[in-house]
């Protein structure tokens, strides 16, 4: 467990689809010491592996290579990614493979639901692919495993990391009648490098999707995070940090973003730590009502504490009124 590893597991080092692979290499940076992580390995972790296998599900921490997936396995924290391992878009920072999706497994919600029982999580992330393919963009199917998860694991909380549904009139509104207890969905960066970085979406839609759920159901947390050292400036990061706010989103991610493979976006720099502390101070005097910023943090990183700590910020805030 003492032995330190690349923050990107041996998937990530792999190109993982045609349309990536045409780009050309990009130089990878060499990574400072505050971006290190241990080798999975400890026995918790090993029977999460299986419990994953055993439900034939996949995880958005292996397909996307996440730097965090020893320490978060062996807390039986795994994100599951439901409808399958192939997306409709190709993002330039993301690692998970694009093309055209299966079919959706009808079994899967009801074998998230027991790998979730299994697993004794007390609260647990869905994300997903990007399913532009779907006439529903696949919302139906977060209506399912949300059900499933309730049924079947009733105590725990259930967060879940959607796409954007552009272009699927009424996807939304599904998704939050079913009343998931946070919506996430990531803007990933500023609107100046959405073509780049994220072309497939549109900065002031996904901004708007999140605005929606709070006026569909205001008792929902709103959640939503953005990747650094891509070449975005500190004035264009507190900007969309005013725009998250102006959609009433209560929850802040920051971390750094690391390059999967040659093929991918470059990293322009490695934010340092002090800087990462000072995005979550500034977060902070916006309003927001929970700030995760370090160069480790992820969407799901540490989830369930978050979530607790999330609930007793609303909370103190009502109190205070």
């Amino acid at each position: 467990m003492a032995t330190i590893i690349n923050t990107l597991s041996d998937s990530a080092a792999r190109p993982r689809h045609p349309e990536k692979a045409k780009r050309p290499d990009t130089p990878v940076l060499r990574k400072p010491d505050w971006i290190r992580v241990k080798a999975p390995g400890s026995p918790v972790y090993t029977e999460t592996k299986k419990i994953v296998r055993d439900n034939n599900l996949v995880t958005v921490c292996e397909e996307a290579g996440c730097p965090n997936i020893g320490e978060c396995w062996s807390k039986k924290h795994a994100t599951m990614m439901i409808m399958g391992d192939t997306c409709t878009r190709a993002c330039s920072f993301c690692n998970v493979k694009t093309g055209m999706p299966s079919a959706l497994d009808p079994q899967e919600p009801e074998n998230v639901g027991r790998a979730i029982a299994k697993l004794g999580l007390r609260h647990v992330v869905i994300t997903s692919v990007d399913r532009d393919d779907l006439a529903d963009g696949g919302a139906q199917h977060f209506v399912e495993v949300i059900k499933s998860i309730r049924r079947q694991s009733p105590g725990t909380t259930i967060e879940i990391l959607t796409p954007d549904f552009l272009r699927k009139d009424g996807a939304l509104e599904l998704v939050v009648a079913a009343r998931p207890d946070v919506f996430n969905h990531n803007l990933e960066t500023v609107p100046r490098l959405y073509l780049n970085i994220r072309p497939g979406a549109r900065y002031f839609h996904s901004l708007r999707l999140l605005q929606r759920v709070k006026e569909i159901d205001p008792t929902i947390f709103t959640k939503s995070g953005i990747m650094v050292g891509l070449g975005e400036t500190r004035e264009e990061v507190q900007q969309v940090m005013d725009d998250m706010r102006s959609a009433h989103i209560d929850f802040l991610t920051v971390g750094q973003y690391l390059q999967p493979t040659r093929k991918h976006a470059a990293v322009d720099r490695f934010v340092t730590p002090d800087e990462f502390k000072s995005y979550e101070t500034i977060a902070r005097t916006k309003g927001f009502l929970l700030v995760s910023s370090s160069p480790l943090t992820r969407s799901s990183y540490h989830a369930d504490e978050d979530f607790a700590r999330l609930s007793a910020a609303r909370n103190a805030l009502v109190a205070r009124r």
